[in-house]
C-alpha cells in the first residue's frame, strides 16, 4: 500500500451496508405487519440480528480495503456509520410507515401500552395519567426520531463490541525489509 495515498474511507463501505441493513429492516416490518405480529412481540428482536450481521460484514470488508488490517477505531467508527446511517434511513422510513402505510401503528401501541399498565395493577386513573402524557410524546416525528437515537446507540454499543472481535493489527516491522543507510564518514 502506497504510504502516500490517501487513505480509504470508511463512509462508502458504511453507506453500502446501511443502505442493506435499511432495506432488510423495511421488509421485516412489512412482514411483521402482515402476518399481524404484535409490537411487543419478542420475535420482533430477531430483527436485531442482521443489524449486527450487517455491521460486522461492514468492518470486515473494510478490514480487506484496508490490507487486511483494521485498528479498534476504525473497525468501531466503521460499524458505528453504519447504524448512524440505517437509523436515519430507517427514521424516515418508520415517518411513511406510521404516517401513511399503517396509520394504526401508534393506535396500536397505544393500546399494548394500556393493557401493560392495566397488568401491572395501575388504577385506572394512573392508566389515564400515563395514557394522555403517551399521546403527547407518539407521533410520527417522535416514533422516527427515537428509531433514529435508538440505532445509534444500540450501534454504538454493538461496534464496541464487534469492533474488539474484528480489529487486526498490522503485523509488527520484522527489520527484514529494512536497508541500514550506509555512512560514508565512518
Amino acid at each position: 500500500m502506497d504510504p502516500f495515498a490517501p487513505k480509504p474511507n470508511p463512509t462508502k463501505v458504511a453507506t453500502k451496508w446501511a443502505l442493506i441493513a435499511t432495506g432488510v429492516s423495511i421488509v421485516l416490518t412489512l412482514a411483521y405487519q402482515f402476518l399481524n405480529i404484535a409490537q411487543d412481540s419478542p420475535a420482533r428482536y430477531l430483527s436485531l440480528l442482521p443489524f449486527i450481521a450487517f455491521i460486522i460484514l461492514a468492518q470486515i470488508e473494510y478490514r480487506q480495503v484496508l490490507g487486511g488490517s483494521i485498528t479498534f477505531g476504525q473497525a468501531f467508527s466503521t460499524g458505528f456509520r453504519v447504524a448512524l446511517f440505517a437509523g436515519i434511513l430507517g427514521a424516515i422510513f418508520m415517518f411513511i410507515y406510521v404516517s401513511y402505510i399503517n396509520p394504526d401503528f401508534i393506535t396500536q401501541a397505544m393500546e399494548a401500552q394500556r393493557a401493560k399498565m392495566a397488568e401491572k395493577g395501575m388504577t385506572d386513573e394512573q392508566i389515564e395519567q400515563g395514557m394522555k402524557m403517551s399521546s403527547k410524546v407518539m407521533g410520527p416525528a417522535m416514533i422516527s426520531f427515537f428509531a433514529a437515537v435508538g440505532s445509534a446507540i444500540s450501534g454504538a454499543i454493538i461496534s464496541l463490541i464487534t469492533a474488539a472481535i474484528v480489529k487486526k493489527d498490522p503485523p509488527p516491522f520484522d527489520g527484514e525489509a529494512y536497508v541500514a543507510p550506509t555512512d560514508a564518514t565512518v
